[in-house]
């Protein structure tokens, strides 16, 4: 095949010591050729691996990234490396034997601090992602062996700028210049790289994982608080870091909010005391300096991923792919932090004022939840009235008022609660306070539709006294026709 003797006088070529732009050409042509798993398949051999992995910087354990100029042939030798890793086994099975990741682990510390060759650490991530994502031997090795977990967490933390104030707290400037189209990139392949290295991590063993995963947990907060260079690029980046977050042990993820500094408690103290005296029970949360606060914790990471999934909700599509992580995510992390769930409680199911609507009906977040407790696939709606339950404390009776029993009834026959109750979960006594509204109205809100419905007018005040007389005779009539049947019915059974 012409297409594969191209490749074979390509690695030719590439083993000699030719000119840089030379290299270059050769490894741009190659790329393009190794998209066709057919042309691969003459070509996959050690040799020519291991040619790549030398191009690529891959196999100098001491060599330094001094070169600019040789910079554009590892990022093409990279390229060439993620896509024959993709489309031939052969090139996954040497990847094992040849000890790919370490290799890539070793130039991500080459150049992990290094802004300037962020085109070679996206490739390298990539490529690691790749290997993961195709070996689960390769995760294990990562995960314990080769450290990745911290590597790849002080990838981001480069990439992102951080600079911490605290153990698990770092310095947001909401006025700062958003992520560079290069430095997105770069996280968003050390979140997809990590996400694979974690993705069997929901228990914690050990203190020192506990740390790890804090400290990760802190860049992913640090990560929902910034933007990307587009709309596009700051949705994939955050959707990304819910799908990391999801991997985080529960109880880690309370670093997703923390206490406020001292100058930030004064300026909640000042916009509490702003509010009209009749607004008491909405000082709880309030909203200063683009910072969203709840009582004494700032919960900006929350409120982004309440918002996100809003979005998700409102495109109407790919719900299982798109919005169930995030559903998940806050829903665990309602189930397991007090702090969480009631800040989520007011935001989601607040108060009820007007209740003259079904529950579905409506553009607030409640309403968008309760349309997908009926939604035709299952897995979506099962965690849509999973999150709003855990949100009443998993007690019915708090659910069905936010949600009518209409809409509630599949998780509570899952559940086993059709008769009332509450899960299995324990969570704090607080009450509920209802409005003043909501009494009023409780007498006649339909319990299956969860609205207000007025009285139905009595048919019989508007009738005669003839017709009131004729009505009950009829119904004099219809009750005696029914009694006889009983009495055939019986007759003919005890014969038999």
């Amino acid at each position: 095949m012409l297409a594969s003797k191209l490749c074979e006088g390509i690695f030719k070529v590439l083993i000699k010591d030719i000119p840089t732009t030379c290299q270059v050409s050769c490894l741009e042509v190659l790329r393009i050729l190794s998209r066709d798993k057919k042309v691969l398949v003459p070509v996959t051999t050690k040799e020519n691996m291991q040619i790549l992995l030398r191009l690529a910087k891959l196999n100098e354990l001491d060599d330094s990234l001094e070169k600019v100029s040789e910079f554009p042939v590892i990022v093409e030798s990279l390229k060439c490396l993620c896509n024959i890793v993709f489309n031939s086994q052969m090139a996954q099975q040497l990847s094992l034997e040849l000890n790919l990741a370490a290799k890539l682990c070793n130039l991500l510390r080459k150049c992990k601090d290094r802004k300037f060759i962020n085109d070679i650490k996206c490739f390298d991530l990539r490529l690691l992602f790749l290997l993961s994502l195709l070996h689960t031997d390769i995760r294990s090795q990562l995960r314990y062996e080769l450290q990745g977990l911290p590597l790849l967490t002080q990838i981001l933390e480069s990439a992102f700028s951080i600079k911490w104030t605290d153990e698990y707290e770092s310095a947001i400037d909401h006025n700062g210049p958003p992520l560079s189209p290069q430095e997105t990139d770069c996280a968003i392949e050390a979140l997809k790289a990590l996400f694979n290295v974690t993705v069997d991590s929901w228990k914690v063993h050990k203190e020192s994982d506990s740390h790890q995963f804090r400290v990760m947990a802190a860049v992913l907060r640090h990560c929902l608080l910034i933007v990307g260079p587009t709309e596009d690029k700051t949705e994939e980046l955050h959707s990304n870091a819910v799908n990391l977050l999801s991997n985080v042990p529960v109880s880690c993820l309370d670093v997703l909010i923390c206490p406020l500094t001292h100058e930030e408690t004064a300026q909640e103290a000042t916009t509490v005391d702003e509010l009209p005296s009749n607004k008491t029970a909405e000082k709880e949360t309030v909203l200063k300096n683009n910072t969203m606060v709840y009582n004494g914790m700032n919960m900006e990471a929350i409120h982004v991923l309440l918002n996100f999934m809003e979005k998700r909700i409102d495109k109407g599509s790919s719900y299982r792919e798109g919005l169930t992580p995030v559903l998940s995510l806050l829903t665990e992390c309602s189930r397991a932090h007090r702090n969480i769930r009631k800040f989520l409680k007011d935001q989601v199911l607040p108060p009820l004022r007007d209740v003259t609507n079904r529950p579905e009906v409506g553009s607030t977040v409640r309403n968008k939840l309760v349309r997908l407790m009926t939604h035709v696939d299952l897995g979506v709606k099962q965690i849509a009235a999973e999150f709003l339950f855990v949100l009443c404390k998993e007690r019915v009776d708090s659910l069905l008022k936010y949600t009518g029993y209409g809409n509630a009834a599949g998780l509570l026959a899952a559940r086993g609660l059709l008769a009332g109750g509450r899960g299995d979960n324990w969570y704090s006594e607080d009450e509920d306070t209802d409005t003043e509204e909501y009494k009023n109205a409780k007498p006649n809100i339909n319990l299956i539709t969860g609205h207000l419905e007025e009285p139905m007018p009595n048919p019989i005040d508007e009738m005669t006294e003839e017709q009131k007389e004729y009505e009950a005779m009829k119904l004099v009539n219809m009750l005696d026709k029914l009694s006889r049947r009983a009495d055939v019915k019986d007759l003919h059974q005890d014969g038999g």
